[in-house]
This record gives C-alpha cells, structure tokens and sequence, in this order.
C-alpha cells in the first residue's frame, strides 16, 4: 500500500541567518533531512542566508529543526520559520543553486 504524501504532512519554509555558508550547512542538511525521509530542498542566498522549503510529518520536520539547532548552534544568529500546508510537490532532498 502506498503511503500517501499529503494528509497530515506539513510544509515548512525556513531562514536561517548568521554564519551559515561554508560551513557544510546543507550538506548536513541533506543529510539529516535523507535520514528523516523529509522531502524539499536546501540553497544559499546571496545575501549570506540559508534557505530551506521542506515537506513531512509535522513531528518529524521539528525533529530535523532541532538537529539542525543543535549541530549549527554555534553558527546559526536567527531563524525565521513559516509553518503550512503539504503541497506534495518534492519527491527527495536535495541541494539547490541558483
């Protein structure tokens, strides 16, 4: 039976500021996310931030937030993080470049 990706999956946007880049901020990512089975992307921004637009269980998405926290304690200055609906638009995480 095929798990279905929307439901109760929650879609979270989030911005992450301070000494972000250069740091292997999204590889971790990526990997931590890979781990979880969370569906989205990772990218830096030209204005020195980290943005991440990923898709999962609510619990499971906050759970990849705090490992994030906790590894990038020392880097990260701010978050801001928005919270809605799955789209079931990503199918895996990767590393996006503009």
């Amino acid at each position: 039976m095929a798990m279905k990706k929307t439901g109760m999956n929650k879609r979270l946007h989030a911005y992450y500021s301070g000494w972000v880049q250069g740091v292997g901020f999204r590889f971790t990512a990526e990997r931590i996310a890979g781990s979880l089975g969370i569906d989205g992307w990772v990218k830096n921004l030209k204005d020195g931030r980290v943005e991440i637009l990923c898709e999962g269980k609510e619990e499971v998405l906050k759970d990849f937030l705090e490992k994030l926290g906790s590894i990038f304690k020392a880097y990260i200055r701010n978050v801001d993080i928005e919270w809605s609906e799955a789209s079931g638009d990503f199918s895996g995480f990767d590393i996006r470049v503009d």
